[in-house]
């Protein structure tokens, strides 16, 4: 199958979850910069939540454009995926109202970061085996050191939750970081692979 309506139906669902996330800032009461200082919770959890997205749809970019086509599992895994993305705005809401000092928002807001991370993961062993272990992507990918680290990161800051919720939040940033370059391997192995033909 065609790989071109999944793409388009990714982004378009990317996009939406996004404008729900800005859509739950609220305006501010007063018209002071007092007035924004009980908000800054909420505007990190949006600008942390933001990245996150931001980097699963570059990454999830990335993957697409260096295979040729797709299957019915594939379709599925994709929506797995999106069905984990669409619920970060309702866990980032609560993070946010919760001011990061509750245990129960940031626990799950982690266990929705490790249900993308783990969902993200089984689409691309998917995509792998429908391109081969030869293929461009399989070459790519290797092992997969990143997203394993990144799993268990997300472990250990759901466990992390019940002793400090800023170290659970610290873990959340750092992976984030790890990940806000794009996959150089995709794209170091696709302008090869042009130059190669």
């Amino acid at each position: 199958m065609n790989k071109n309506r999944l793409e388009a139906f990714s982004d378009g669902v990317i996009a939406i979850i996004i404008t729900i996330m800005v859509l739950e800032l609220k305006v501010p009461q007063g018209h002071d910069l007092e007035a924004l200082k009980p908000m800054w919770p909420v505007f990190a959890s949006y600008v942390m939540s933001f990245v996150y997205v931001g980097i699963y749809w570059n990454n999830h970019h990335h993957m697409l454009h260096a295979i040729k086509s797709i299957n019915g599992s594939v379709l599925w895994a994709n929506m797995h995926l999106l069905f984990w993305l669409s619920v970060v705005p309702f866990v980032t809401n609560w993070l946010g109202e919760s001011h990061f000092s509750e245990i129960w928002p940031v626990v799950l807001y982690g266990f929705v970061l490790l249900m993308n991370a783990i969902a993200y993961s089984i689409l691309m062993v998917l995509l792998v085996k429908h391109e081969g272990e030869k293929s461009l992507l399989a070459d790519a990918v290797g092992g997969d050191w990143k997203g394993k680290i990144s799993i268990a990161c997300y472990f250990s800051a759901i466990a992390l939750a019940w002793i400090s919720t800023y170290l659970s939040l610290a873990l959340y940033i750092l992976v984030a970081c790890m990940w806000f370059i794009p996959d150089r391997r995709i794209e170091k192995r696709l302008a090869d692979d042009q130059h190669n033909h």
